[in-house]
């Protein structure tokens, strides 16, 4: 039996079988969340990211590790180094991609959210915006801004000069400057704002749903080509408005924390259908993200550790 197959990655742990690996393997497992954040941010996909996990052990089993000085670093290292070879085969998948993309939603303990940073850095909304950064911008950026690693040490996770890692850092830093949320919202005042449409939409109060979302809010939908869902982006209070006062008698909505922040799912028959997670700037929903696609709602019903 390989090495792949004795370790599922999301269900257990590596194999041990002498001295050697189980010093690895108590690494790994160690930094385990740590990787797993390091990669999602990546990817925006939990499948792919407990993918990228199972070739980096399999990397990470061969090393010795009296060669290694900082074994967190050396692990971040390779972890990012196989999560921009993924990320390339990602972006080439996307462009065939029925309907618009969105991250895979992970369910996370309801403590994430008071690392705000790390809240920020998994929120749908970000996640979005690091789509527009090429993959060396993308893991530039994830690794300074997010983990803090030092320039030289990203550099060697990205096969670029420690120069060189500084200019892109600072062009991925202006570039996500002008796209994320113009403000830090509260939990609270998420959850305040949702609550407030969730029962919008359970009564079909349309001009309640109108005084909540901006006049350019936008709804994206991803179903993947498997699920019924708008083929392109939902533009506009009242178009946005109209979609979502024709859900409230077709399902249950309720609360859950999506990727270190408030969000609802959609449930029918008992089943999630959608997670919906929002953003909001200025007091206003200006971004609805909803992931119906059935694909990306495998790890809705349990919390995903994540960490920095």
């Amino acid at each position: 039996m390989s090495e792949r197959s004795e370790w599922t990655g999301n269900t257990s742990e590596p194999p041990a079988r002498d001295g050697r690996m189980d010093s690895a393997t108590e690494v790994f497992v160690a930094h385990r969340n740590l990787l797993f954040t390091v990669a999602y941010e990546m990817l925006g996909s939990a499948a792919d990211a407990e993918d990228v996990l199972q070739e980096t052990w399999l990397r990470w089993a061969g090393v010795d590790l009296l060669t290694v000085r900082d074994q967190r670093a050396y692990l971040v290292r390779m972890t990012t180094r196989q999560a921009l070879s993924r990320l390339r085969t990602l972006r080439r998948r996307k462009e065939s991609y029925v309907g618009p993309w969105l991250p895979e939603p992970l369910l996370t303990a309801p403590d994430v959210a008071e690392d705000v940073q790390l809240a920020d850095s998994i929120s749908m909304a970000m996640l979005l915006v690091l789509e527009t950064l090429t993959p060396t911008e993308r893991a530039v950026f994830v690794l300074r801004e997010v983990f803090d690693l030092e320039y030289a040490e990203i550099a060697q996770a990205v096969d670029k000069s420690p120069t060189a890692v500084r200019q892109i850092a600072h062009r991925a830093r202006a570039h996500v400057a002008a796209r994320r949320p113009r403000e830090v919202v509260s939990p609270a005042e998420t959850r305040s704002a949702l609550e407030a449409f969730q029962r919008a939409i359970e009564t079909g109060d349309l001009q309640r749903l109108l005084d909540m979302i901006a006049p350019d809010v936008v709804l994206l939908a991803d179903g993947g080509g498997r699920v019924q869902a708008a083929p392109v982006p939902v533009m506009g209070a009242d178009k946005v408005a109209h979609v979502l006062g024709r859900i409230g008698a077709e399902v249950s909505l309720q609360p859950a924390q999506v990727n270190g922040h408030p969000a609802l799912t959609l449930r029918r028959d008992g089943k999630v259908d959608t997670v919906l997670a929002v953003r909001i700037d200025d007091g206003l929903i200006t971004g609805l993200y909803a992931v119906r696609n059935p694909e990306k709602l495998s790890r809705i019903d349990r919390e995903t550790p994540v960490s920095r």
